[in-house]
């Protein structure tokens, strides 16, 4: 969530009200919405490329735009339920949106006239997709995406507003053990989507494929209002919210660009009553300085000292804050290529489908089911690092958690890059064997290759995500003074937006530009004509120029680390929140 600046929420609380029997209606809440919008969202691109004609690379792009306004929608949310709705309306209203969006998704199936006949193999000219049909698909993505924007970065800190009570000695053991078993729920929420939906889609139709998630969300919606009675609902605030004072200190010195007064006199600069440093604005980044000076006493504050405008006069502490946010977006750029490699699932999911997908002679495991290993390795990692590599390595590098923030990241960096290449020399074997064996011009049949020559690009994906996302927030808690913890959170989901969207306008222009001239695109449907590895060697290519990068930005830190940063002291003692963590 986005914290505001301010004095404290109301809250609607009673001595009845709260505590530990609200979780099971919150956690259940989150457990089905989260169980039925990944287990839609995996074996999308069959439907779309089925269903609505769309080619590989049309179907990942509209993909990869739905994950962007999901995630862009997540900082919305959160500012909305703080400052607006409330968290307990905000997921209320985002449950309700998401199954709206799951009844229209599955109507698309049960209703022909909502969706596009089959292409068969041997139609030249498919039937077109009309312009209602797309219009009531991308209805239900948009209100699922609202639904994600409100749910997700909500729900577990309107669960936390069951259980906190300050004056109970245990409340942040219990805490603790809240955002564990919330975590945890949602591990196994995201297993239950990648298997038993998966399956179910996979082997009882659209139908019941879509019918099913559809139910669990309409329980999840049932749940949440059956505990409304229950529940410690915390109104929004009136006050000021932290982003908005972040614009605010933007437009401030923007309006007063031309300023003449001095930057460096001290008594000059407006502060909060609750800022007890009386120190001057930092050096770095000086022209935003003047959105903090006092240019006319009698026309900048209020009888109680308070700003009389504040899109025009900005504290210190509003000030430092927006430079802390200007110096993390070097770092936070590295992190796009991390995802877009992550985004490209679709494309894998093409590949295993043609694949020998059996474990044992009579089980099969669904195509779409393979993301499991990269949350198996990513659940193995953090668990493996954090009791095994942790008390080893700190003994080494005299870091408390073994390795340090950016050396995390950089390990995530070069296994999304290792494992971007694997899947380059996997695909380039597969459609070799697919040639051989005479399948060029039939994208559906089966190789004679095993699908488990995958594991090995899914599991360092899992790697990846588990030290990059954990040492990005942790990186981002040491950069920011305390007042911004939460934008740690925030920042790492925009970048995933971010990342969607790069990565849907790669995938389009790789397939308009390889496609020119009447060539076959690298990313045909037909995958065993077009050349999926080569866009692999790209996105290798470039996960190495990313790297780079990454090692070029590392040096702009450290000519920072010379301890001239003023708001090093409110960092002091302050440990990473992972509840804040975005939800992988």
């Amino acid at each position: 969530m986005v914290l505001k600046m301010g004095t404290e929420s109301q809250v609607e609380e009673s001595p009845r009200k709260g505590g530990l029997r609200t979780m099971p209606f919150i956690i259940v809440n989150e457990s089905f919405e989260r169980v039925a919008s990944f287990g839609l969202q995996l074996i999308m691109i069959i439907y779309l490329m089925t269903y609505y004609n769309m080619s590989a690379a049309t179907g990942t792009s509209i993909l990869g735009l739905w994950g962007a306004l999901s995630n862009g929608l997540a900082l919305f949310g959160a500012i909305t339920a703080d400052f607006y709705l409330g968290r307990y309306r905000a997921v209320a209203y985002g449950s309700i949106s998401t199954l709206i969006g799951m009844i229209i998704l599955w109507l698309t199936a049960m209703i022909p006239q909502l969706k596009s006949s089959p292409c068969s193999q041997n139609q030249h000219v498919c039937n077109g997709v009309t312009a209602l049909q797309l219009a009531v698909l991308f209805s239900s993505f948009g209100f699922m995406s609202i639904g994600a924007g409100f749910v997700r970065p909500c729900s577990i800190i309107f669960g936390a507003d069951q259980l906190e009570n300050k004056k109970n000695p245990n409340n942040q053991r219990i805490l603790e053990s809240y955002f564990n078993w919330y975590n945890a729920s949602s591990g196994i929420s995201t297993i239950l989507a990648v298997t038993v939906i998966v399956y179910i889609q996979d082997n009882y139709g659209w139908k019941v494929g879509f019918g099913v998630p559809a139910i669990l969300m309409f329980l999840s919606v049932l749940m949440f209002q059956i505990g409304s009675p229950l529940y410690i609902k915390v109104k929004a605030k009136t006050t000021e919210n932290l982003v908005i004072g972040l614009f605010q200190a933007a437009v401030a010195a923007f309006r007063k660009r031309n300023t003449r007064r001095p930057l460096s006199d001290c008594d000059e600069f407006y502060r909060w009553p609750l800022e007890s440093d009386v120190l001057p604005p930092s050096k770095d980044f000086r022209c935003l300085n003047r959105a903090c000076i006092i240019e006319d006493p009698q026309r900048d504050l209020n009888p109680d000292g308070s700003a009389s405008n504040p899109w025009n006069l900005c504290s210190v502490e509003q000030v430092e804050s927006l430079k802390a946010l200007i110096k993390a977006l070097p770092m936070w750029s590295t992190c796009f290529m991390i995802f877009v490699d992550m985004n490209v699932f679709s494309f894998s999911l093409l590949q295993t489908k043609t694949m020998d997908r059996h474990i044992f002679p009579h089980f099969e495991v669904p195509a779409a089911s393979f993301s499991v290993f990269m949350i198996a390795a990513l659940t193995i990692w953090i668990a493996f690092y954090d009791r095994v590599l942790v008390p080893l390595l700190s003994k080494y590098t005299g870091q408390p958690r073994g390795l340090s923030p950016i050396t995390r990241m950089g390990i995530g960096l070069i296994s999304s890059g290792m494992s971007i290449a694997l899947s380059a020399i996997t695909e380039s074997i597969r459609r070799q064997r697919a040639i051989e064996e005479g399948h060029e011009d039939d994208p559906n049949a089966l190789v004679n290759m095993s699908a488990m020559w995958f594991v090995p690009q899914y599991a360092l994906l899992g790697v990846a995500e588990a030290t990059h996302a954990v040492g990005q927030v942790e990186f981002f808690y040491d950069l920011f003074p305390k007042s911004m913890s939460s934008i740690a959170s925030s920042m790492y989901t925009v970048g995933t937006a971010v990342s969607s969207l790069i990565g849907s306008i790669l995938v389009s222009g790789v397939d308009w530009l390889s496609s020119t001239g009447g060539k076959t695109s690298w990313l045909s449907s037909n995958i065993n004509r077009g050349h999926i590895d080569y866009f692999f060697w790209l996105l290798s290519f470039l996960s190495f120029i990313n790297f780079l990068y990454f090692l070029v930005v590392c040096r702009f830190y450290e000519s920072l680390n010379d301890g001239s940063s003023r708001l090093s002291h409110v960092a002091e003692d302050k440990e990473c929140d992972y509840r804040l963590l975005h939800e992988s």
